[in-house]
Parts: structure tokens; sequence; C-alpha cells
């Protein structure tokens, strides 16, 4: 097993100096770029005088090679996945490949305007409609929406059509809605902005739904159940047929969150399971990472009887030709403008085309080939309560550090910083005590994967012996340890100052 890099005693990109801001760089008479001189012509736009500076703006005269090291630099004060590896439970952060963003920027793509005629569109248009049948494909359904822009906002689709639905069925007491506690967060907060009542199942012991109070808990009022599978304990629902002929008799539907697509693609498909809807995160599963908050895309498929209840502009081909029709449903849902974000449905596109169904089928084969193998080799430093048939992550518990030492799964998180590797999620699912979540993805090498194990080792063997350097980690990266609630709340994000090394 490769030993981890030790973290340098001065950071090694700061040097423990204060880095000069943009502004105080370069020299006057520098430029990156030389600007077409003024043929002492008219100037087109005849500002108001209100509007025109009183003096030139004061920009830094920098050149092209300053320039680039800046944005050089800046790039690479945090973590991403082209530094290293980004081991997020329950967010599948994989690389994205180079070719995916070719196609995003095609000229044919990148410079068209959602509001142009049709006939100007017809390659984004067949493009999509051909992300649209593929993801359908791939989940199962008979049709698609390419148009939420996230996968809170493809969950709470899911939730509108199911709601429509029974609206249009003429069942208005139907207005709960079933939720594991092994469920994303958003899944509880999507049911209550949409209007309906969450009910909490609890899961058995070994973290799968309890058949017994599902029956217990349906009824008249059931208006479905949202479940992730495979559950945020990487565990696949293995009675997810009894539990869809459960809910079915009982009236309600079953909406899948697909954000853990990563572990069954090209294996199974939520539709031959059951169920009735499925968002999926393009930007997780197929490849464009969204680290810094975006940007996302979060198509939602459903069944044939759901299908007049998505949102327009949906995409349809006649004799050839492709055209938006907005055909109010029943429901009349509205979600987001246009497309959604057409960039991350063709990058999620590219990458279908590129692996095709037997490359999905291996990368999900792979994503299960690297969890299992970290989960073994993480299980004699961190206990994992939950180990039967682990998928694409696991779920470790980092209690061992704080009964020992007082060290916190956090502390191990932030030193991890320290050997290059980004923490895991952490203190979720709530059901497991110091939650430590680790999803490697199908990306990962066995020399990275053995570096991360290497580096746990030795965070376990610094909580023996010297718990502070854990409880005041990180320690070789550009800002130290933050008060994360000041962060939260009061931000400067104006200039970072000098290294905290």
């Amino acid at each position: 097993m490769s030993q981890p890099i030790l973290p340098p005693t001065v950071c090694q990109r700061w040097l423990g100096v204060q880095q000069p801001s943009l502004f105080e760089k370069g020299s006057l008479g520098r430029r990156a770029l030389e600007m077409p001189a003024w043929d002492g012509g008219e100037v087109a736009v005849d500002l108001p005088d209100e509007a025109r500076r009183a003096e030139p703006a004061d920009l830094p005269d920098l050149s092209e090679p300053e320039v680039m090291r800046h944005f050089t630099l800046l790039s690479n004060l945090n973590h991403h996945i082209e530094r290293g590896m980004y081991p997020l439970g329950s967010c599948t952060m994989k690389y994205n490949p180079r070719l995916n963003e070719q196609v995003a920027a095609m000229p044919g793509f990148s410079q068209l305007h959602p509001a142009q005629d049709a006939g100007d569109m017809q390659g984004l248009l067949a493009a999509l409609k051909l992300l649209e049948d593929s993801l359908c494909e791939v989940t199962g359904f008979d049709a698609c929406s390419l148009i939420p822009a996230a996968g809170a906002q493809g969950e709470y689709l899911g939730m509108m059509v199911i709601r429509a639905l029974h609206e249009a069925n003429g069942d208005h007491d139907r207005t709960e809605i079933l939720i594991p506690d092994s469920a994303h967060g958003t899944n509880p907060a999507s049911v209550v902005l949409m209007g309906m009542k969450p009910r909490t199942l609890k899961s058995r012991e070994d973290g799968r739904i309890d058949l017994d109070e599902l029956r217990a808990a349906v009824g008249p009022q059931t208006a479905g159940i949202m479940i992730t599978n495979p559950n945020t304990l990487g565990l696949f629902e293995k009675d997810i047929v009894e539990v869809a002929r459960i809910v079915h008799e009982a009236g309600g539907r079953l909406y899948m969150d697909g954000a853990n697509m990563n572990a069954i693609m090209g294996r199974a498909r939520p539709g031959d399971m059951g169920f009735d809807v499925v968002h999926m995160n393009l930007h997780k599963t197929f490849s464009t990472p969204h680290g810094g908050g975006g940007p996302g895309a979060g198509p939602t498929c459903v069944t044939a009887e759901l299908e007049p209840f998505l949102p327009g502009p949906r995409i349809e081909e006649t004799d050839g030709f492709f055209d938006f029709v907005r055909v109010p449903g029943p429901g009349d849902i509205a979600i987001h403008a246009w497309m959604g974000n057409v960039g991350v449905c063709l990058r999620a596109l590219a990458y279908i085309l590129r692996n095709g169904g037997d490359g999905l089928r291996r990368v999900s084969e792979m994503a299960v080939l690297n969890a299992n193998y970290l989960l073994k080799k993480i299980q004699g430093i961190m206990p994992v309560d939950h180990d039967d048939g682990c998928l694409h992550e696991f779920v470790a518990s980092g209690r061992v550090f704080k009964q020992q030492s007082e060290v916190r799964t956090l502390d191990v998180a932030k030193r991890l910083l320290d050997f290059g590797v980004h923490a895991p999620t952490i203190y979720f699912p709530l059901i497991v005590d110091e939650a430590f979540m680790v999803e490697p993805t199908e990306c990962e090498t066995r020399e990275s994967l053995d570096h991360f194990v290497a580096a746990l080792e030795q965070i376990k063997r610094e909580a023996e012996s010297r718990p502070e350097l854990l409880q005041t980690a990180p320690h070789a990266t550009p800002v130290g340890r933050l008060d994360e609630a000041k962060a939260a709340r009061d931000p400067d994000l104006r200039f970072l100052g000098p290294c905290n090394c």
C-alpha cells in the first residue's frame, strides 16, 4: 500500500507570505491584448452624462502570463476533482471528460438563444430529444422532461406530477408522502414546499425499509412514497417489488430519488422495479461535477400515466422536424424557464454516447467495485455498521475516535485535506452516529484508493498520539480551521489575506 505524502510544514502554494491582489500586480502600460484603435468615427451608443465616468476606471495593467497565473492560482485554492480524490458520499463527484466540455462549447449549441425559431436549432433539439430517449431507456420509463435545473427541482417536479394525478382523479385527500429515514434531506423539504405532508418510516436494523412499518402507514391519505434506491447507506432495497405492490394497492405512487443511479445504471431500471417517477442528477451520474453550487440538471422521467402532467415546452418530431410544443396538461405545471441547463444536458449526452450501453454498465460495476474495496480496507480503521451488500458507497462511523480521544468525525475530515483528499460527507445520514459517508466513484485508481486508506491509517495513529493535531487541522491549506458558523453567516469574500499554515 502506498504511503500518504506527509503534509508540508508550510503551505507549499503560499509559503506563509501574503499574496498580492490582482490590483497589486502588473505595471503601468502592460497589456494582455490589444484593442482595435478607435478610428475617430461616431460612437454607436451615446450615453447620457450621468452614466459617464468622471475618470477612467482604475483597472490593473497586466500581461497575459500574469492574468493566467493569477487565475490558475485562484483555481487551486480549493480542492477539486482535477486535483485529487473527492469521495463525497451521496454526491457522486466524478471526473468530467474534456470531450464533454468540447461538445457543450460547440458554436452550434453554445451560441443559440432559446427564443430563436425552432428551424435555427434543429441540431440542438435533436440532441435534447435523443437525451430524453436515452434517459428513458436507462431508467425504463415512457417520457422525460429535461427542464428541472437541479436534483431538488427534479424531485419537486416528481411530487407535483403525483399530486396533479391524484387531483385529476378527485383524490384530494391524498396529502401524505411516506419517506424512509435513510432518505436525502431534500425529500421532505420538497414534499412540504408543494403543500403535502411527509411521514417518516423507520428502517429495519439492516438499514432497509421495514415492510411492517410500511403496511401500517399506507391508507387513503397516502399520495405516494419517496425512496432512494440504493439508499443513503449504499444498500439496495431488496424488497422494492413488494414495496411497490403495497403502495400501489393503497392507491399511492412511487417516486425514486435517482441521485444514486451511478450504482445501478446498466444493471437495474427503476421503471422495472415498479416506480412511477424518477429524477436523475445529470451532474452526478453523467459527469458534470457540481462543486461550488452548480451547475446542475435534474431531468424527471415518468410512466405513460403521468406523462400528460409534465411541464412544457416539450420537444416533438414531425416528419424529421423538431419543434417546441407547449401543451398545458391537466395540472398545467410550470417548473423552470425554457429547457433547463442545456449545457449540462449536452455534457450528459456526450457521456452517454461515448460510453454506450455496455460502457454505462461498466461504470456502475467499477463504482461498486471501488466502494467495496474501500469498505474492506477501512473496516479495520472505522466501524461500518451496515455492510450487507454495499453498492456504490458506504457509511462508516467516527465514533471510535470520539470515544478514545475526543476527536470528532469533523476533525478527521479536516485532516484529510492535508493529504490532498477531499473530505467525505459527514454527519449524514442522521441514523448513523458520527457518520462518515464514502463514495469513491469509478474514476479512482487502486493507487488513489490506497492513498486514501493510508491517510486514514495515519490519522488514526495521530488521534491516539497527537489528537490536537487533528483538532486544529487542516495545516497545509491556504486557510486553516474556520469558524464555520461565522463563515456561513458573515462571509468576507473580498481578499484572502495571509496564509494560515
